[in-house]
């Protein structure tokens, strides 16, 4: 009983489906040449889509540089956390040799003297600030390239990059005599 309510439901969908596609036939109106046109690309648009890294890249049809901006913060993300976590142990092995008379927490750097602890966390933590500054230079490569890209969007480079230089006479007749003069034609 269930399987027949179900169907005659699905029937019921589809034809109610059918009848909202052929009014959209039968009530849309004529479309205008003005109105058929294609919209403007908007480099201000593909700057605002960019703020998502890689939407900009799409909006300007260059879907390929996706990847290579995930990537790079993929990559660059990893070396944050690695340096994090490595500043992180370091920090706490340091503020426990300070409180317990330079006796080690970890045994792995029971040998390392508390000034080379220090040298280690400092060095992680540079290497952490540089980390954070160049995913910021990522992200404002993202949205340059988006920016720079959607200006660039309509231009078009004609395979004939030649230019014909060539000599004319050109008539000025706003002369006081108006007469033939030598000219660079381009």
């Amino acid at each position: 009983m269930a399987a027949g309510v179900l169907i005659s439901g699905c029937k019921k969908c589809s034809v109610c489906i059918a009848l909202v596609l052929f009014a959209g036939l039968f009530c849309s109106r004529p479309v205008s040449a003005q109105e058929a046109m294609p919209l403007e690309h908007s480099a201000d648009k593909a700057l605002r889509l960019s703020f998502l890294p890689g939407a900009g890249q799409i909006y300007n049809h260059q879907a390929w540089k996706v990847p290579i901006i995930y990537g790079a913060f993929a990559g660059v993300g990893y070396f944050v956390y690695n340096n994090y976590t490595n500043m992180k142990l370091f920090k706490d092995e340091y503020l426990y040799r300070v409180n317990h008379n330079d006796t080690p927490s970890l045994e792995d750097y029971a040998s390392y003297p508390t000034s080379n602890i220090y040298e280690l966390y400092n060095s992680y933590n540079r290497n952490f600030q540089l980390m954070i500054i160049i995913t910021a230079g990522i992200y404002a490569l993202n949205l340059i390239d988006a920016y720079v890209f959607g200006h660039l969007f309509d231009f078009q480079i004609d395979e004939n990059l030649s230019m014909a230089i060539a000599p004319s006479l050109v008539w000025q007749p706003q002369m006081a005599l108006p007469a033939l003069s030598v000219g660079i034609r381009f």
